[in-house]
């Protein structure tokens, strides 16, 4: 009789591991599949966003476009107060010599003059009220920021001559066409004003533009995107109307004899 309720036990036993190890695999599979199913959530997502298009084939975000750092935290005014502070300095300078036709050695003579003679007297009444005269701090420039600032500005002049030498070499035509365009339109607007107020526009544009097209990025994106693919019809257009007719020397391969 014990030995009959010992196996009944044991076959019971047996049968609820059998069930409990059913319900683990089918958990594990459970969540195993889940898993997957995310993994191919998370590719198709990652997939689409690629598939995204972007202003000028821009991949990385705006603050890394612009170089990051402090200048791109300008540009995008991470912190307004100093954003504010350089386009408000960029404004008084263009009013200064823009509007009140001021001329710069004429502001530079005068921020000497008045400096000096704030010095001058300072450094006199301290001995009327018994006080040391003030320490005058020495300004020097540090010749490490000075040769760094050369080096990065070498650098760019190089890669902009390279970019014109490609441009001229006549391999991409639409990149020679689209430089003469904006070379033309830079000349226009050129004849409209002075370089000072040119250079103003620009500093603006730049701590203006920038920070509305990344809060406004994907309507941006999608307008430039039709307007990429009209611009493509029209140039397509162009070529098979006027470039394809243009005539052209036959070119001949000479064999070495």
């Amino acid at each position: 009789m014990a030995d009959h309720e010992e196996s009944s036990s044991s076959a019971v036993e047996s049968m609820m591991e059998k069930v409990t190890e059913k319900f683990h695999d089918h958990d594990s599979s459970s969540s195993s599949s889940s898993d997957s199913d995310d993994d191919k959530v998370k590719a198709s997502s990652s997939a689409a966003k690629s598939k995204i298009y972007r202003l000028f084939g821009r991949e990385k975000p705006v603050h890394k476009t612009l170089g990051g750092g402090k200048p791109a935290d300008v540009f995008l005014w991470r912190n307004k107060k100093i954003s504010g502070g350089v386009l408000g300095v960029a404004t008084v300078i263009w009013v200064l010599f823009e509007l009140l036709e001021y001329h710069l050695l004429t502001l530079i003579c005068h921020c000497f003059i008045l400096s000096l003679a704030l010095l001058f007297l300072w450094s006199n009444a301290t001995t009327f009220i018994n006080k040391s005269p003030p320490r005058i701090p020495e300004v020097y420039i540090p010749e490490g920021p000075v040769l760094q600032f050369a080096s990065a500005l070498r650098i760019e002049i190089n890669q902009a001559f390279a970019c014109l030498r490609d441009i001229a070499s006549g391999k991409d035509l639409k990149k020679f066409l689209a430089v003469i365009a904006g070379l033309w339109v830079v000349s226009i607007m050129g004849s409209w004003c002075n370089f000072l107020t040119l250079f103003y526009i620009a500093f603006v544009l730049l701590h203006t533009v920038p920070v509305l097209y990344e809060k406004y990025e994907d309507q941006v994106d999608s307008f430039a995107e039709k307007a990429m693919i009209e611009l493509k019809k029209q140039y397509a257009v162009f070529d098979a109307r006027v470039l394809s007719k243009i005539p052209r020397g036959p070119l001949k391969d000479k064999k070495k004899a």
